[in-house]
């Protein structure tokens, strides 16, 4: 009889437990609100002066820096466009070359040169608007 009534406590007891567990809202999560309070402590001496010539100091880091940049990728531009020039130069050499070339096949061929020119386009005179 001894052994059932250390059962049945027990028993209890787990019952007690889990009911205790399942109820308790610490486990379950409650919602908890927190208010913060800072408290900032300004520095003996300050003056709005100082800060104001803090910030245009930053600034004309900030400046100075914008400026170095822009500098620097203007160098890079205008290396990337001498390039450009010097092999549009090259091309415009190998044309004129080629050009030449032509004009002395089309000679000792004797083809004559056509009458108007190659560059130019005709004249194409504008649509009239049409009014519903």
């Amino acid at each position: 009889m001894k052994t059932n009534r250390n059962l049945l406590v027990v028993v209890t007891v787990l019952i007690v437990c889990m009911v205790v567990v399942w109820f308790s809202t610490s486990i379950q999560g409650d919602e908890r609100t927190y208010e913060i309070r800072p408290q900032v402590a300004v520095p003996y001496g300050y003056t709005p002066t100082l800060d104001t010539s803090r910030i245009v100091d930053a600034y004309e880091r900030l400046v100075q820096r914008y400026m170095d940049l822009t500098e620097r990728n203007l160098t890079g531009i205008s290396t990337n466009v001498q390039d450009i020039a010097k092999r549009l130069d090259s091309i415009d050499a190998g044309l004129t070359e080629l050009s030449l070339r032509m004009s002395r096949i089309e000679k000792a061929l004797g083809i004559e040169k056509s009458k108007s020119p190659a560059g130019k386009k005709p004249d194409k005179k504008p649509l009239p608007l049409v009014e519903d």
